[in-house]
């Protein structure tokens, strides 16, 4: 806080804050530098035009990095060579300031894009990153045992790994848009975050001039295999699956959810379409129990298990809500916006029974040819109940999603807006 001549106080979350700086956001704009570079550094003093800070979550750990005098303060990044092995775009999505609004689309390409700023010294710092990458997963290897895969020495190897291009995206929120896109206004969004945040981002209330928000949250990460340049190629078939963070099944392999082999389904489907001339998308969000986080999931877990009767899929939803307030948190709106900035129109094979996901994916403009869903020798016993309660509340199916009001009228609430 600082007090001005009147002897009012004001919030100022970082130095600096007040007038615009030289670096303005035109979002939507047809280029990166017509559009301007986003910059969240904390000691970019005027020319820092986001709130937050770059790396989101990961920046409090530069910060105790910091303190503990493990790293200087003010350290920048030397981006020599660290520009992407694909670069993609830009792509007609990339110029709608309504498409994409919780990510940079140049974010992968500002090292290049502001390079004579960045040489003048000016902080500004990629928010995606494109690398190559193998893939060693026993799934795979029991698929190419089984016959499903081949070894064909380009996609999948004789050492059975799986060549993939992979992409990290941190979080980008243009306001203006974010509050758009869920039906409220930016002052009450904003407000909001504030609040939620118990105060940690004073700027959001004082600098309601400053439009971008570099949220404290994870990013996504892509997977893609097959010519990255199909992706986004409207001629090419395209098998993707969106999937969402669960570190128990997709890591430990814990078998109360059908999480790591839903994803490894997913990933054997994205190989076979590579090897059939097309191209395979794994979208991995970083939003662990429906966004609730992995302690209420586990609590959750108790709650359910405990209850009288045991675990049952006709309380499944409400154990969740009566722990976490509500049922998911994924709020899929947002999630789209990763496969515009990949230029993808229409998704041929969308491996998924999500009806959440596929509607805001319609919804958003893409078009989805066949739904798949897991098989069912694929659906750990324990898992089950999940089952069964996603079928009994309309969660998914793998033909047409039913209506908002078939879905209240199950489970006794509007899930449409999940």
């Amino acid at each position: 806080m600082s007090s001005n001549r009147s002897g009012h106080i004001r919030l100022n979350s970082h130095p600096g804050g007040g007038a615009a700086g030289r670096f303005p956001i035109h979002w939507g704009a047809p280029t990166a530098r017509e559009r301007g570079p986003v910059i969240g550094s904390a000691h970019a003093g005027a020319d820092r035009n986001a709130i937050g800070a770059h790396g989101g979550a990961y920046s409090l750990y530069r910060a105790l990095a910091i303190s503990s005098g493990a790293m200087p303060a003010g350290s920048r990044p030397d981006l020599t060579n660290t520009q992407p092995t694909f670069s993609f775009g830009p792509f007609p999505q990339w110029k709608n300031a309504e498409k994409i609004v919780s990510l940079d689309p140049w974010g992968h390409l500002v090292a290049d894009a502001f390079a004579e700023e960045i040489r003048e010294g000016v902080d500004i710092r990629p928010t995606i990153a494109v690398t190559k990458a193998r893939l060693t997963l026993p799934e795979i290897s029991q698929a190419i045992d089984a016959g499903r895969l081949n070894i064909d020495g380009t996609i999948v190897h004789e050492t059975r790994d799986v060549a993939v291009t992979k992409a990290a995206v941190d979080p980008v929120w243009w306001l203006p848009g974010i509050a758009e896109r869920f039906g409220v206004t930016e002052t009450a969004l904003r407000r909001t975050l504030f609040e939620e945040t118990g105060g940690m981002y004073a700027d959001l209330v004082t600098r309601p001039d400053i439009k971008v928000f570099l949220p404290p949250i994870g990013g996504i990460t892509l997977y893609m295999f097959g010519d990255p340049a199909k992706i986004g190629d409207p001629t090419q078939r395209l098998t993707c699956r969106v999937h969402d963070e669960c570190n128990g099944s997709d890591v430990f392999g814990s078998d109360i959810c059908t999480c790591r082999p839903y994803l490894t389904h997913g990933i054997e489907e994205c190989v076979r379409e590579a090897q059939s001339g097309g191209a395979g998308l794994i979208v991995y969000n970083r939003k662990e129990g429906r966004a609730l986080g992995e302690v209420t999931k586990f609590l959750v877990y108790n709650a359910r298990k405990r209850q009288p009767g045991g675990d049952q899929a006709a309380t499944y939803f409400e154990r969740t809500e009566c722990v976490a307030g509500v049922q998911d948190a994924r709020f899929q709106q947002l999630m789209p916006d990763v496969l515009h900035w990949l230029g993808i129109e229409r998704i041929d094979r969308f491996v998924s029974m999500s009806n959440m996901k596929h509607d805001a994916l319609t919804g958003s403009g893409i078009e989805i040819g066949e739904r798949v869903p897991i098989p069912d020798d694929l659906i750990p016993d324990d898992a089950s109940v999940e089952m069964e309660a996603k079928k009994a509340a309309g969660y998914f199916t793998p033909d047409a999603p039913p209506s908002a009001e078939d879905l209240t009228k199950v489970v006794g609430r509007d899930l449409g807006k999940f």
